[in-house]
């Protein structure tokens, strides 16, 4: 028997302490950014920048030669005031000539002049923090970036998906302003769907005295005893960084304090971390230095055990779960991938929702506020690295990604890589796999690895779980049989999802008819095959449907006009599609029923009761069975205009019911919360239902950050520019359409929200 286990696991909570020599500051630095275009065919006309006589490579600070936006003195008056998370590529044009892949937006290769982003940030820094460690930590750029302090170069990260903390301390005027600066080109695609561009994941400052903890160091090595789970102060290991090689480490003391959910303190955390009850300690510590206080940290973790076994499939807590998965793009309707906090929120309850327990991050490192939040909420995650390879470079993508995820109780296993053609047709996959799957087990032994086959020639088998994406592609059981000591996992299933409330292809329009609802390789409702495969086999951890939500770019088998991938379970604004209601009818137990409107002649019901009578106009058709995990049919030719009625039965009694078309009469909405912190950081989502062709939208007091509305043809403007008084024309979509309203630093009282000729207030906090 095969097993590998997964040990406790910490969400990094960096919090906020006093700005004192005392405490550590992890302050959130979101707000206040510059933003402009620069240009890549022309670096003269890219702000000059490398153009002088001794470029910033050259010469520190280019010897006071530069005139480009990375020194001080540059003017950026006229720059574009943003807040972060930023994608400045949900601004661009769409055309039929740009990257299909990239969802036609004009940004890469073919567009110089609106592929490079600057971004500067005015920072003041106190006289008295002269002597402290100050760093700066980027989660994300889009990509090729590079990082200035008054005109010195920080560093360089190729990768638009892994983490950075630059020191600033030697660069910095104190009592003074200083200037952030970052350069980034997505001009080179760095994966095949749409990624975005600029700072479009959280920026933090962080400070402490004469000692610190090294980023990304912290660990937890679990124990058990008697098969349960625990955690002491002896579980706990750390890197420090020092102000300097004079400072020397014998005066260093660590206070450590384990505090429970209710904020008591505790000798031991032993209460398991579970998708039901994800329970969550905070581990307190405190770095002093020669008796002074240096830094503090409060982190968030978790006590759980995480097994996949060649029998049982995957245990959590030694009970058996199957993953309940989906695939997920960062990206989100309105704001591209520069997606707020509150934003990942909303989509983690949307999918739990529809009995979600898992997410696999595709196809790079997870959103940090992703895993927390999935910390939080109780939801599973396979993390995926975005490079497959053994070279120097690619290695420290895999260690960067490990180094600051392994700590989260959510993170369940690791990928190495999804889908490399040119690898899986000979043993070559297969070594390049082991060898990365035996570096991550080296640098976490807790977790095992995978890889997403596409279903070549040559198994990738150099992975401690096999994965399979498409059980049309690769012959699972075959593979069982000839291994049988590998737990399995469906890394990409087919959804069989199209659009949203649309049955039939409308090529013009970029509409595309569900997959589920054709005849496919002599199969109906591909959703329930890849369910019932997993399900019934023991040995496989579960599966992950490609994909939980639409995403722009990649809109196969589509083209022009089509400008977004339509395998979403739910669509780009996370409104369900049919297919949504197939899982939560196998997947959750409170009664319900869903019609799927006439396609092909047939009328679809899915639901979770034992019976179900299908009315059209008000006449019964019929009154038919529930089959386990399964549909029910209809044939309704000549009636396809009917209004039908649907109620489900449990014992004998009615217990739920379901209309189509379901076009709401009038205009109405609902909204995530009812107030948002004033921080110019916090969101409230907003969803719009309207017969309405187009509503004017305008937000006072609050920032209209953007909208959608589902369509996969989608090509509106997106947000307000300067000069458009915060309003926009929002045009529904199948009766739905959704806003994003985020908050300005320092407003009181309530925003309001005019919809139409209606409005409502969110307060502000």
């Amino acid at each position: 028997m095969n097993k590998f286990t997964a040990f406790a696991a910490l969400v990094l909570c960096l919090i906020a302490a006093p700005c004192a020599s005392a405490q550590e500051s992890v302050t959130l630095l979101n707000n206040g950014w510059k933003f402009a275009y620069g240009n890549a065919a022309s670096m003269e006309a890219d702000f000059t920048h490398g153009t002088e006589y001794f470029t910033y490579i050259a010469k520190a600070q280019t010897s006071g030669h530069s005139h480009s936006p990375i020194m001080k003195e540059f003017d950026d008056s006229g720059w574009q005031d943003v807040s972060l998370p930023h994608d400045w590529v949900v601004d661009l044009p769409y055309s039929g000539e740009a990257s299909h892949s990239h969802g036609y937006k004009c940004v890469g290769w073919k567009y110089p002049g609106n592929s490079i982003g600057w971004y500067r940030k005015h920072l003041f820094v106190p006289a008295g923090d002269k002597g402290m460690q100050l760093g700066i930590e980027f989660e994300g750029i889009y990509r090729d970036s590079e990082v200035f302090c008054n005109g010195f170069l920080l560093g360089h990260e190729r990768s638009g998906y892994t983490s950075r903390v630059y020191d600033l301390s030697p660069y910095l005027v104190y009592g003074g302003d200083n200037v952030i600066t970052v350069r980034c080109s997505a001009m080179l695609e760095e994966g095949w769907y749409y990624e975005g561009g600029g700072i479009y994941r959280n920026v933090r400052l962080h400070r402490t005295g004469a000692v610190g903890m090294k980023p990304y160091s912290l660990k937890i090595n679990q124990k058990e005893e008697d098969g349960k789970p625990y955690v002491d102060k002896s579980c706990i290991s750390m890197d420090y960084i020092f102000r300097s090689a004079a400072v020397s480490p014998e005066p260093v003391s660590c206070e450590l304090a384990i505090l429970d959910a209710e904020g008591n303190g505790t000798e031991m955390a032993d209460h398991p971390w579970s998708i039901e009850d994800p329970y969550l300690y905070t581990l307190n510590i405190r770095l002093s230095y020669d008796g002074k206080p240096s830094a503090m940290y409060n982190v968030k973790f978790g006590v759980r055990t995480a097994t996949f076994d060649s029998k049982e499939g995957f245990l959590l807590n030694g009970r058996p779960v199957k993953l309940k998965g989906c695939n997920l793009h960062l990206d989100h309707a309105g704001v591209g991938t520069g997606v707020p906090d509150e934003l990942w929120r909303y989509r983690i309850l949307r999918l739990k929702e529809f009995g979600f327990n898992a997410i696999r991050s595709s196809h790079n490192c997870a959103s940090p506020a992703m895993l927390d939040l999935c910390d939080e909420l109780g939801m599973l995650v396979i993390d995926e690295n975005r490079e497959f390879g053994i070279n120097d470079w690619q290695m420290s993508q895999l260690a960067a990604m490990i180094a600051r995820d392994r700590n989260h109780p959510s993170v369940v296993m690791w990928s190495v890589g999804n889908e490399e053609w040119a690898l899986e047709w000979s043993v070559d996959g297969t070594e390049i796999a082991r060898i990365m799957s035996d570096y991550a087990n080296a640098l976490d032994s807790s977790r095992p690895a995978t890889y997403g086959n596409s279903g070549g020639r040559e198994l990738v088998k150099g992975v401690d779980v096999f994965g399979y994406n498409y059980i049309v592609q690769n012959p699972v059981d075959e593979y069982h049989e000839a291994f049988p000591g590998h737990c399995a996992v469906g890394t990409e299933e087919t959804s069989g999802a199209g659009t949203r409330g649309h049955y039939t292809t409308v090529p013009e329009k970029g509409w595309m008819a569900p997959l589920n609802r054709a005849d496919t390789a002599g199969r109906v409702n591909v959703i329930e095959h890849g369910w019932k495969f997993y399900k019934a086999r023991p040995w496989a951890a579960g599966l992950f449907y490609w994909t939980g939500q639409d995403y722009r770019g990649e809109p196969n088998p589509m083209k022009w006009p089509a400008t977004g991938s339509q395998f979403g379970i739910l669509d780009y604004c996370c409104f369900p599609k049919d297919e949504a209601f197939y899982l939560k009818s196998v997947w959750t137990g409170e009664p319900m029923v869903h019609i799927c409107g006439p396609c092909n002649g047939e009328v679809w019901v899915y639901s979770n009761c034992d019976e179900v009578a299908l009315y059209a106009d008000g006449r019964r058709l019929s009154r038919q069975r529930m089959p386990e995990d399964g549909h029910l049919v209809w044939k309704v030719t000549g009636r396809e205009n009917a209004m039908f009625t649907a109620r489900g039965y449990r014992n004998g009694k009615p217990a739920a019911s379901d209309s189509y078309p379901n076009i709401p009469e009038e205009t109405s909405w609902s909204l995530s919360r009812e107030s948002m912190k004033a921080d110019g950081q916090d969101v409230v989502v907003v969803d719009i239902f309207s017969p309405e062709e187009c509503l004017e939208v305008i937000v006072e007091n609050a920032e209209l950050l953007g909208w959608g509305n589902g369509d996969p043809g989608f090509k509106e403007k997106e947000r307000p520019a300067a000069g458009d008084g915060n309003r926009l024309l929002v045009k529904p979509f199948s009766g739905c359409a959704q806003i994003i309203v985020r908050s300005r630093e320092g407003s009181s009282g309530d925003a309001v929200v005019h919809i139409g000729a209606r409005s409502f207030k969110i307060h502000l906090i």
